[in-house]
């Protein structure tokens, strides 16, 4: 990145490519950047030998592979709580919308060498049924958002279930000042109305 290019503003998210790819990018930092550095705190002082280790390092793509479908749904989920208000009367067809965009994202990806193409596949049919569950409620506050997922999320990283199982609160804790964050991230640079218009 150049000295100038802090100082340009964000691309706007102003139609479907661009939705997809703000759910896709946005969902891949979710799920690595919660993998690497509870990795790295867990390891504590050995953080840089277990990051040199090709095991541990073939787990931990696996892993982020795993934890991406979640974290897709959570951000999509948080994103369509923004437009939800814009919709309207065109409720169902703006998650069908949704839908379709998450999906796509999750579509770029053939299955990686990390998950055979039967268990790819079947992350995506939960991906489909957790984005299905959305329109069901009504639109939750965003730091509520990851409690359906943090089970599934956590059973996803590399780290034995005995050492990780004390530490589901820090790991909720981050998903929900992520999201949070994330979110606040699409408001700024959203169009609701114009994007709910493009995506009808």
């Amino acid at each position: 990145m150049g000295f100038f290019d802090m100082f340009r503003r964000e691309p706007p998210v102003n139609g479907r490519e661009a939705l997809i790819d703000f759910l896709d990018k946005q969902a891949a930092f979710l799920a690595q950047k919660g993998l690497f550095e509870y990795s790295r705190a867990r390891a504590g002082p050995y953080g840089n030998l277990l990051f040199d280790d090709k095991v541990f390092l073939a787990e931990l793509e696996k892993a982020r592979w795993l934890a991406f479908p979640v974290t897709l749904a959570m951000v999509t989920e948080a994103v369509e709580g923004v437009l939800r208000p814009a919709a309207a009367d065109r409720r169902d067809a703006l998650l069908q919308a949704m839908t379709g965009a998450a999906l796509a994202a999750f579509d770029r990806y053939p299955a990686p060498s990390a998950v055979d193409a039967e268990a790819w596949a079947a992350l995506r049919r939960t991906l489909e049924h957790d984005l299905a569950i959305i329109g069901l409620h009504p639109v939750k506050r965003v730091i509520d958002v990851p409690a359906r997922f943090i089970d599934r999320y956590v059973d996803a990283m590399p780290i034995h279930e005995k050492l990780r199982a004390k530490d589901v609160p820090t790991i909720h804790n981050y998903l929900k000042t992520n999201l949070c964050n994330i979110h606040e991230v699409f408001v700024r640079r959203a169009d609701a109305p114009a994007l709910v218009a493009a995506l009808g």
